[in-house]
C-alpha cells in the first residue's frame, strides 16, 4: 500500500475506532503527508528511525514551534503503531523517535473587572439593536459564561439551547455530547439576539439554517468571524498582540476555580478528557494569588 492510500486508511481509523476530534485528524493527516513528501516516495514498509529523525530536523531547521514537533512525533508514533498492527509494515520504526516536549505555559486570561468591562461595553452596543451587536454580545456572553470552545459555539443550533435553564448542549472533541450551563447574563444576551437580532440577519440570506450564530450574509458563523471579534476587543484589554476565543474558555475556568468551584465540576463543564488537562487552571490561581501576595503583604 502507498503512503497515501495508508494515510486515509489510518484516517479512518482514527475517525471510526479511536473517535479523535475532526480537527485532530486533519492536523495528523497533514503531519504524515508532510513527512510522505520529506521521506521522497518511500513506501510505509520502508521507512526506519533515521527518516523520521531527519523529518523532524527538518522541521527544527525551519523554526516550527516545539509543539509542533511534539504533534508530529505522535501523528508518526500513531501511525507506525497503527501500520504494524495490521500488518502494513513489518517492525514499528517510531519507537524511539523522541521530540521535545512541549513547552508549558499558563494561559492568558483576562481579570474579572476586565471581563465586566468588556461585557457591559457590548451590552450597551447590543441596547442600540443592531443585529451585528446582539450577535456579537451573544458570542462574548456564551464563550466566557459557558466555557465552551469556539467550534462547539459554532456548532450550535436552535434546538441545542433551553433557555428556561440557561443551558446548551454542545459537541465536544471525539463527538462527544455534553450539557453546559451558562449564566443570566448570557441567556438574556442570546434571548435578545435571537428575538431581535438572528432574524434580520438569517433573512439575508432567504434560505433556513437552524445554527444559532449567523454571520451577517445570514448563513452558519464560521470560527474565523469569531476570531476576528475576540482578538478585536480582548488582545488589548490582556496586553497580547495575538488571541482568539479559547482565552476566554480559559478566562471562564480560571474564574470559576477562583470562585471557589470544584476540580472535577470545572473538567464536566469544559469537557476536558483528563483531570490533569483542567489542572493547569489551578496553576493560574496559583500565581494570582502568589502575584496577590506579594503585592499585598508586608512580609512578602
Amino acid at each position: 500500500m502507498d503512503f497515501e492510500s495508508a494515510i486515509d486508511a489510518f484516517a479512518g481509523h482514527l475517525e471510526q475506532v479511536r473517535r479523535l476530534s475532526r480537527a485532530t485528524v486533519k492536523a495528523y493527516r497533514s503531519d504524515l503527508r508532510d513527512f510522505a513528501r520529506s521521506a521522497g516516495g518511500v513506501m510505509p514498509r520502508d521507512v526506519d528511525l533515521e527518516l523520521l529523525r531527519n523529518w523532524l530536523w527538518e522541521a527544527t531547521q525551519r523554526g516550527d514551534a516545539r509543539s509542533t514537533l511534539a504533534r508530529r512525533a505522535a501523528a508518526a508514533r500513531a501511525f507506525f503503531s497503527w501500520a504494524y498492527e495490521t500488518g502494513l509494515t513489518p517492525h514499528d520504526p517510531s519507537l524511539r523517535l523522541i521530540a521535545p516536549k512541549k513547552a508549558q505555559t499558563l494561559p492568558t486570561i483576562a481579570s474579572r473587572d476586565a471581563m465586566t468591562a468588556l461585557l457591559d461595553t457590548h451590552r450597551e452596543a447590543a441596547a442600540t439593536g443592531d443585529p451585528i451587536a446582539l450577535r456579537d454580545h451573544a458570542i462574548l456572553e456564551l464563550l466566557y459564561g459557558a466555557g465552551i470552545r469556539v467550534s462547539e459555539l459554532c456548532g450550535l443550533d436552535i434546538d441545542d439551547l433551553d433557555l428556561d435553564r440557561a443551558t446548551a448542549r454542545v459537541l465536544g472533541k471525539g463527538d462527544k455530547e455534553r450539557v453546559v450551563p451558562f449564566g443570566v447574563p448570557a441567556r438574556d444576551s442570546v434571548h435578545a439576539y435571537l428575538r431581535r437580532g438572528r432574524p434580520t440577519l438569517v433573512a439575508r440570506s432567504g434560505a433556513f439554517t437552524p445554527a444559532v450564530v449567523v454571520g451577517s450574509r445570514g448563513s452558519r458563523v464560521g470560527p474565523r468571524t469569531v476570531y476576528e471579534l475576540v482578538a478585536r476587543v480582548l488582545a488589548p484589554i490582556v496586553g497580547a498582540e495575538t488571541i482568539g476565543p479559547h482565552a476566554l474558555r480559559h478566562t471562564a475556568a480560571t474564574h470559576l476555580l477562583d470562585g471557589g468551584a470544584d476540580l472535577r465540576a470545572v473538567q464536566e463543564i469544559l469537557g476536558h478528557a483528563s483531570l490533569g488537562t483542567t489542572q493547569i487552571y489551578t496553576h493560574v490561581s496559583t500565581e494570582r494569588l502568589t502575584s496577590a501576595y506579594k503585592l499585598a503583604h508586608p512580609r512578602a
